[in-house]
């Protein structure tokens, strides 16, 4: 009975140890599991505080963004204006160009209405002023179309405007035979040997002389008109004139 009391009292003892023991173990739980908590919850705040700050960043970094797309597209607009203005400038150059161009080539032509201008006539290149070729085609023009009196009255009033002009040997030429058509044979000689005497070389001057000859002959000077055909198969033996002189000379009487 003793022995069965001490056991009971054993078995209380362990008991009570291992209840001290459990109680031991409950609150060192317990404590690992508020600073577990705590940690918990510093790193939530923690957690907390670097969302809220990321959130914040973007917030700005998008106002940022907007801001910057805001002033991407102001410089956009303001590079659409600056590439209209631009346009329209080129075209004003364009249309400034195009109108002084035109100004110019206004301005050439009139001057070159008064310019001399470099004309050949019967093999000989001279300049001569517009106005003077235009009187002197006016002239010729005549003579063509059996106008012979405007003709000489052309040729006659271009020799007094222009007494050095380079058509002068031509215009002789074509006085004289106008002159010569008109029966005005006496004017006629005259203006032929003005011809040879003034330019021998002249394209016409061959011509001339047959015609002087001719005009001496209807003057009834004929031997005039046989020295001037001798003169003229002697200087210009190679000349349709002088073919023309030489038949002529075996019928001069």
């Amino acid at each position: 009975m003793k022995f069965f009391k001490a056991a009971l009292a054993v078995v209380a003892c362990v008991l009570a140890f291992h209840a001290h023991a459990a109680l031991f173990e409950d609150d060192e739980a317990r404590r690992a599991i508020l600073d577990l908590r705590q940690k918990v919850d510093a790193a939530q705040l923690r957690a907390t505080g670097d969302s809220q700050k990321i959130t914040e960043d973007n917030a700005q970094l998008r106002r940022g963004l907007l801001d910057l797309s805001n002033q991407i597209e102001s410089l956009r607009n303001e590079l659409a204006a600056l590439r209209g203005q631009n346009e329209k400038l080129t075209r004003d150059i364009s249309e400034l160009q195009r109108g002084q161009k035109d100004l110019t080539q206004g301005v050439d032509e009139r001057l070159r209405k008064f310019e001399p201008a470099k004309v050949t006539v019967d093999g000989k290149e001279f300049a001569a002023e517009p106005a003077e070729k235009q009187e002197f085609e006016a002239a010729l023009a005549s003579f063509r179309k059996s106008d012979f009196a405007g003709a000489q009255t052309g040729f006659a009033a271009f020799m007094k405007h222009y007494p050095q002009s380079g058509y002068k040997s031509s215009a002789l030429f074509w006085l004289g035979n106008a002159q010569y058509a008109l029966r005005n044979y006496r004017d006629a000689v005259t203006n032929f040997r003005a011809l040879v005497a003034s330019e021998p070389n002249h394209l016409r001057a061959p011509e001339a002389l047959l015609s002087l000859a001719n005009s001496q002959v209807e003057l009834k000077d004929s031997k005039s008109a046989r020295k001037t055909l001798e003169d003229l198969v002697r200087v210009y033996p190679q000349s349709e004139a002088a073919a023309v002189a030489r038949e002529r000379l075996t019928k001069l009487k």
